[in-house]
């Protein structure tokens, strides 16, 4: 994923050229799924697959994230590298899509109102999100047990915690004791024990008082 989900960190332009050196010799596509890469929490503007014309490349989004608005099932893909492989690609997608049966016509019919209505989503989706991480920052550095990691965009915080035990039964104490949902890392298939995954897009006022109790939880049990 570019950005990946949940760590939230971008594929950089020398990584993404190193990529395409690599699919291009050994005739393989690059498949980036790009349904967060409007939530940047930089000012520099982020590349997207979908420009790339050295390797063929399926570039994905679709509205559940760039709109907010997964119930409305509208995706798409984005085919782009050299002339004679996207043909025969396209060639191929469309026996795919054929297979299966098309989206509704009011849903066609809404999608451009939508897509010309996700700056507004976005841009109140980015205020809770910088809000959300100004807090959370505000609370690790009252205590030393927890920290997050680095994030560049996207919607989830990654949060590091003690390791006592296993990331789900922690989770699971969470919810069960304070109320307070959280993802364990294996969710995400980390390597290790010790990472939580936080939405940053829960209502502000909730996320507050949710880091708060896990925080102080974690560093009751887990200290």
């Amino acid at each position: 994923m570019h950005p990946n989900n949940p760590t939230g960190s971008y594929v950089k332009g020398h990584e993404a050229e190193q990529l395409s050196r690599i699919c291009t010799t050994n005739e393989l596509a690059i498949i980036a799924d790009e349904v967060f890469l409007d939530y940047s929490l930089s000012a520099t503007p982020t590349l997207t697959f979908s420009a790339k014309r050295d390797a063929l490349t399926f570039t994905l989004s679709g509205l559940s994230k760039i709109s907010a608005l997964p119930q409305m099932k509208v995706a798409w893909i984005a085919v782009s590298g050299p002339e004679s492989l996207k043909v025969e690609a396209l060639r191929r997608l469309e026996v795919i899509a054929d297979t299966y049966l098309s989206m509704n016509a009011p849903v066609q019919w809404a999608v451009p109102v939508m897509l010309e209505e996700r700056q507004g989503v976005q841009r109140q989706l980015m205020f809770r999100i910088r809000e959300n991480l100004a807090e959370l920052d505000s609370q690790l550095a009252a205590q030393k047990l927890c920290r997050r990691l680095e994030i560049e965009g996207g919607w989830y915080a990654v949060l590091r915690v003690p390791v006592t035990g296993s990331d789900e039964d922690l989770a699971i104490r969470l919810l069960q004791e304070t109320n307070v949902l959280v993802q364990p890392g294996h969710f995400y298939d980390f390597p290790a024990e010790g990472y939580l995954v936080l939405s940053l897009i829960t209502e502000s006022p909730l996320f507050q008082q949710g880091i708060s109790r896990a925080l102080q939880f974690i560093a009751t049990n887990c200290g």
